[in-house]
This record gives structure tokens, C-alpha cells and sequence, in this order.
């Protein structure tokens, strides 16, 4: 029998702490936590780029230094404070009705915000559910269920959209729906391959022949163990999305005027791609930036969350140190 790692000792020590609800140990675990999420330079930066846009949408009306929807046909199209004709009345340009572009990105930050995460947990919610019940009942509820996910999957999601929005009249709370139709089929699949391969495990077993009902053996047995792909997931799903809210408002079927969005602006600032490059640019930029950070952050998080993953890690670390 071979001994444990330092490292797998430090995990199993921290994992203690975390569950012995002592405040110090607790705190002192998590500080290990940050310190290794500051060595992670990736993390780091996706944690730090989802704290700003949190930030960002949260405070909006005091950090945009202007009225987003305010037109000014006298102040249309000037350029960024750096280049001829700037100033820092606008620091990052106006629109081609005179708004400010930076107000129109802050806020903006809002929308993907508050779209992505509805759409996340009207999702996650209806997905997950619909998986457990798959994966425990099994039988001909399972055989539903999942015929349900595969004849969905069938269709391009982004076509349904396109198609139920030009129905539909498009607003944040259609698309929304839209989207969380398009999205519960992920969760459903994941649930439903976690509960199969736990609900074989003994402890479960055990849980059902002390007479547990199916309720509780799915809370206090089977739930836990999504917790950890289940995060990961739905920030993956979140960083999805945002591109797809931009790419619906881009088309015309997605936010509305007067509400400000990111890929609305790009739509608005093609025509002037070539005289006023910052209409695209900036909320372009904005976009690239937003999903990169989610991604990057849910990337850190598989690692955190799964041991298997971070022993890993610290192997590979170990190697390099010791060639170096």
C-alpha cells in the first residue's frame, strides 16, 4: 500500500477543515485556496474579469458618466480622447446619434448579465431536474426524457431562436426563454451520467435498503456529487450565453432600442466600420474579453473542484521544478 502524496495530504486536511465548520480552520483553508488561485495567472485573470463585469452592472447608473440613450446630434461620431478631435468629455467616442460610448458599454454589461444568468438558472434548473429523474427512475421515464434531449439536440439551436423570435416579438424576457430552451438538454445529459455511475456506489445502496425514500437519496446522496460539474458547466453555459445574446441583438431579433446591448452596438456601428471604427471595436472588445474571462474561470474551477484534476496539476508542477 503505497502512502499518500503531501499534496493529497494537504487536500485531505483542507477538505476536513472546510466540513468542520470551524471558522479559523475554515478561513485558513480558504486563504490556501487563494493563494493558489494567485499562482494560476489564467484563473486569476477570469475571476477578476467576472468580478468587473459584476461590478460593472451592479453600479452602472454611478460609474457611466453619461445618460446612454441621451442623443446629440451636435456631438455625433467624434472620436476617442487619444485621437484628433477627442476629448475626455467622451472618453472612449460617440454613436452616430451623439451617445456615449463607454455609458453604452456599461451598461450594456447589464444586459449580458442579467440574460446570462436567468438563462443559466431557468436552464440549470429544468436540465438538472429532468437529469436526476432520468438517471434514477430509468425505465421508459428515462427512455422520454432523453428521446426529448436527442430529437432537440437535432435542431440548430440558434435557428430555433432565430425562427421563434421572428415570431415572437423580441425582448430580454423572450430571449431569455428562447435560450433556456435551447440550453436545459446539457444539464439533463450531465445529471443523468452522474446519477448513473453514483447511484451503483454502496453508500447509495446502502441508503435505499435502510429504507430511505427516493426524494431523500437523491438530496442528502446523489445531488452532491453535481456540484462540482454542475458549476463548471453552467459557467461554461453562461460564456455561451453572452455570444448568443450578442449575435441575436447583432441580428435584429434580440434587445431592443432603447435598451443598450453589446452586440446591438456592433450591429449599429457596421456602417461606420470605416469612418468610426470604436462602434465596433469597443463593445466588440467588450465581448471577446467577458467570454475569454468565463472561460479561463471555469477552466480554474474544473482544476479547484476535482482532486484528480489538481493532483494533476501539482504533479506536473513537481515535474517542472524538478527538471528545472
Amino acid at each position: 500500500m503505497s502512502l499518500p502524496s503531501p499534496h493529497e495530504v494537504e487536500e485531505a486536511q483542507r477538505e476536513e477543515v472546510l466540513t468542520s465548520g470551524r471558522p479559523y480552520e475554515v478561513l485558513r483553508a480558504l486563504r490556501g485556496s487563494l493563494r493558489e488561485l494567485v499562482r494560476d495567472k489564467a484563473g486569476l485573470f477570469g475571476v477578476l474579469v467576472v468580478l468587473a463585469l459584476v461590478f460593472v452592472a451592479i453600479f452602472a447608473p454611478w460609474l457611466a458618466p453619461h445618460d446612454p440613450s441621451r442623443q446629440s446630434l451636435s456631438d455625433r461620431l467624434v472620436p476617442p480622447f487619444w485621437e484628433s478631435g477627442g476629448s475626455f468629455t467622451h472618453v472612449l467616442g460617440t454613436d452616430n446619434l451623439g451617445r456615449d460610448v463607454l455609458s453604452r458599454i456599461i451598461y450594456g454589461a447589464r444586459v449580458s448579465l442579467l440574460v446570462g444568468l436567468s438563462v443559466v438558472l431557468l436552464a440549470g434548473v429544468v436540465g438538472t431536474t429532468l437529469g436526476l429523474i432520468s438517471g434514477y427512475r430509468g425505465g421508459r421515464v428515462d427512455a422520454w426524457i432523453m428521446g426529448a434531449v436527442d430529437t432537440q439536440v437535432a435542431f440548430p439551436g440558434l435557428l430555433l431562436a432565430l425562427v421563434i423570435l421572428s415570431v415572437v416579438s423580441p425582448s430580454a424576457t423572450s430571449i431569455i426563454i428562447v435560450l433556456a430552451l435551447n440550453g436545459w438538454m446539457v444539464y439533463a445529459r450531465m445529471a443523468r451520467g452522474v446519477v448513473l455511475s453514483v447511484k451503483e456506489m454502496p453508500y447509495v445502496e446502502a441508503a435505499e435498503i435502510v429504507g430511505c425514500r427516493p426524494r431523500r437519496v437523491v438530496a442528502r446522496h446523489i445531488l452532491p456529487n453535481l456540484a462540482s460539474p454542475l458549476l463548471t458547466l453552467a459557467i461554461l453555459e453562461f460564456a455561451r450565453i453572452v455570444l448568443a445574446e450578442a449575435a441575436l441583438s447583432f441580428l435584429g431579433l434580440g434587445i431592443q432600442p432603447p435598451q443598450v446591448s453589446w452586440g446591438l452596438m456592433v450591429a449599429e456601428g457596421r456602417a461606420y466600420i470605416f469612418r468610426a471604427w470604436w462602434l465596433v471595436t469597443f463593445p466588440g472588445a467588450a465581448i471577446a474579453i467577458t467570454v475569454l474571462g468565463i472561460n479561463l474561470l471555469a477552466s480554474w474551477l474544473r482544476v479547484a473542484a476535482d482532486p484528480q484534476e489538481r493532483e494533476k496539476r501539482f504533479a506536473a508542477t513537481a515535474r517542472t521544478g524538478s527538471v528545472a
